[in-house]
Order: C-alpha cells, then structure tokens, then sequence
C-alpha cells in the first residue's frame, strides 16, 4: 500500500498580524514568546527536531523565565555550546534545600552535594530510577545550568553529587545557582535623589570643612579652659581622627563604603561626644580636687568614677545608632553607621589614650604645676575650703 508522503510547514505559521511599528514593546516582546512557544514547546517530534537544528544560542531568548513547564522546552546551555531537547519540569527548583560545593578528598576533585527537601527527595528517586545512565538537565530561566548523566540509580534519602570538570569557583558557581536559583524578589524604591557631581563635590567640600572648624573650636576651647588637658585632648583627637581615617580606608577597600554627606554628620557628631568623654572625665579629676587631694591622687580616683558614665553614654548612643542602622534605609543608614562607628572609636580612644597619657601627666612634676596643668584655681578653693573647715572645728572645740 503506497502512502502519500506529508509535508510539515516549519515554523508553525503564525496568524495575520497588524504592522509591528504599530505594537507597543510589551506586545512585541509577547509576540515573540508565542511564536518560540509555537516551536520550542512543541509536543510535535518533527517540530522539535526543526527548533532544534535552528535555535541560535548566541541572541537574546524570549523564553528566558517565560517558559511552560509543564511542556517540552527545545534550549541552549548557559555556556551556548549545546542544545537540549528537554521534557516537561519534574522537580520545581524549591525542592531543593541545600547545594554545596565540597573537594572530593580521595579522587582531588571539586563536586557540588546536593540535598533535596521530603518531596523533592521522593521525585528525584523516581527520576533518577527512570534515567538511569542518561542526562538530566537542571535550568534556571530555560537555560540549561548543569546536564549530569545519572551513574546509579534511584538514589534515596534526598542526597546526591553532581562531579565533572568543575574548578573551586565553578563548583561553588554551581551551587549557588542550584541553591538560590532565581529569587522571587521584588524591589520597591525607598528613595531616589540625583545629585550634579560639582553639587555633589560642593557639598562634601562644605561638610569637611564644617567639621574641621568644629573640630578646631573644641580645641581650642579645651586649650584655653584645660590647658595641659586640652593639650593631651588634642592628641587624644588626632588619634581618635586618624583611626576613624584608617577605618574609612580600610571599609572602602573591603565593602565599598562611600562617605557621604549623612556619614559627615554622624562622624562630626562622634567628634562632638568625643570631646564630652574628655569634658566628664576632667571635671571629674576637678571634683576630687576640690575635696582636697592632690593632682596626682585625683586622676586615677577621677577616673574611676568618670568611666561610669562614659561608657554608659556610649552606650545608649550606641544602642541608637544600631536601631537606626536596622531601621532606617537610604542616608539616614550612612549617618547610622558613622555615629556607632565613631562612638565605639571614642571608647577605644578614651581608655587606651586619654585616660593612659593623664595619668602619666599626673606622675609628671612639670605637668603637675598649677601654671601648666591650669588647676591652679580648684587647689586654691580646695585649700580655702580646708582653711574654712579648720576654723570651723577650731571654734566647736573650744
């Protein structure tokens, strides 16, 4: 019996459309979809064998993320070295609970362990018993990341290794595509400003600048009120700035961190509560010295009481600039991050510096004159207040 031979139209003929200058890019883009479903999912195997003679893996594919998986699906490899007639999804990527790329000790090869979930686990069994010795494809949006053969099977307990000619970076590449795969996140824009660079660099100028005057005007204020102590102040803040400057460097380098206008304000006000540690911890060495005792007694006894309440100060600023790193986004977070950098600097400065070189000071006979040191004053009040409790005594003996 002669058969009549049937010839197939490839590819499939799509239906009159209007002119593509007159569709908007998401109609474009959807027309293109559907004729590469036409061909690529096509349940027809002639079709399949035409797709696949024709794909072309080097231009963009419509089918990136929008494919049926429930359907055969004609792809390329990510690489674009193969092309792949594969059938409909059988496990959904989300089956898979954990993806590591691990060194085979005994045969010196980098392998990806793969565990799947309950069900995944279930579903990789049976496929794996279906296929034994031949490939199997593993996607992320239609492309074709992983095509190992199955070597034994079904494989149970939801653990298998996928081996080849991997490197440490490809095996660990691998991995984390399989483990993370494509994200369904969703971005919402908190905040967007678009700044000129010269405004840009204005403005930073003007920050800097701010903060250096700030920073000039404390000491020079801590000079005149402090004298010796506003001297050690002043090393103090210059320890203090070049830390924070090393530090700058240094998350520049391993993070990326920018310093912007919001990160100026939080460094300037760390300067600021700084220079208040210093304040708390010399009036407090004034407060023992008025009581009587000498320069030299009064800095470990002033300190013991000063510290108290710096890192108690320290710390609810700390606490607040932590809540507001978590909490806030955009340039309130720089400003964040600064402020509770400079505050954990400014208890590293105070106990490791301040508090190291007054205490040396004291030990000092030059810097323990009253001239220098500028507490000529408190030890003459201390004295009139000994005098006047001397006197007082002296008439309730008699």
């Amino acid at each position: 019996m002669d058969t009549v031979p049937q010839q197939r139209v490839f590819p499939a003929q799509a239906p009159p459309t209007t002119d593509d200058d007159n569709l908007t890019p998401q109609e474009r883009a959807q027309r293109e979809i559907t004729a590469a479903k036409q061909t690529r999912q096509s349940t027809d195997p002639a079709v399949q064998q035409a797709a696949m003679a024709a794909l072309d893996c080097s231009k963009q594919d419509p089918l990136a993320g929008n494919d049926d998986p429930n359907l055969p699906l004609v792809t390329c490899s990510q690489d674009g070295t193969e092309v792949f007639l594969l059938d409909k999804s059988r496990i959904d990527g989300q089956e898979i609970k954990d993806a590591v790329a691990n060194l085979d000790q005994q045969q010196s090869r980098w392998v990806v362990d793969l565990e799947f979930k309950s069900s995944g686990s279930d579903a990789w069994a049976s496929l794996t018993g279906e296929y034994l010795y031949k490939r199997v494809a593993f996607t992320l949006d239609s492309e074709v990341v992983s095509a190992p053969q199955v070597q034994a099977g079904p494989q149970l307990g939801g653990r298998t290794q996928i081996s080849g000619q991997f490197t440490a970076a490809s095996a660990k590449e691998l991995a984390n595509t399989l483990k993370y795969g494509s994200l369904p996140l969703s971005f919402q824009t908190s905040e967007a400003e678009t700044v000129s660079a010269t405004l840009g660099l204005s403005s930073m100028r003007a920050g800097l600048i701010a903060g250096a005057v700030g920073l000039a005007v404390v000491l020079l204020y801590c000079l005149v009120y402090y004298r010796m102590l506003g001297l050690l102040t002043g090393l103090s803040l210059v320890a203090s700035g070049l830390a924070v400057y090393g530090l700058m460097v240094l998350l520049g380098r391993w993070i990326g961190f920018t310093l912007d206008l919001a990160g100026i304000a939080g460094l300037i006000i760390g300067i600021g509560m700084t220079a208040d540690s210093f304040v708390v911890f010399f009036e407090r060495i004034k407060d023992e010295m008025r009581e009587g005792r000498s320069f030299r007694s009064a800095v470990p006894r002033g300190w013991q009481r000063a510290r108290r309440t710096i890192l108690s100060g320290n710390g609810v600023s700390f606490i607040a600039a932590a809540v507001l790193y978590v909490l806030a986004v955009g340039q309130v977070k720089g400003f964040a991050f600064t402020l509770g950098l400079t505050t954990i600097l400014d208890v590293v400065v105070v106990f490791l510096v301040t508090a190291p070189l007054v205490l040396l000071a004291s030990r000092s006979a030059f810097w323990s004159k009253p001239s220098v040191n500028g507490l000529g004053a408190i030890q003459e009040v201390a004295r009139e207040r000994r005098a006047a409790e001397s006197a007082a005594e002296g008439v309730r003996t008699r």
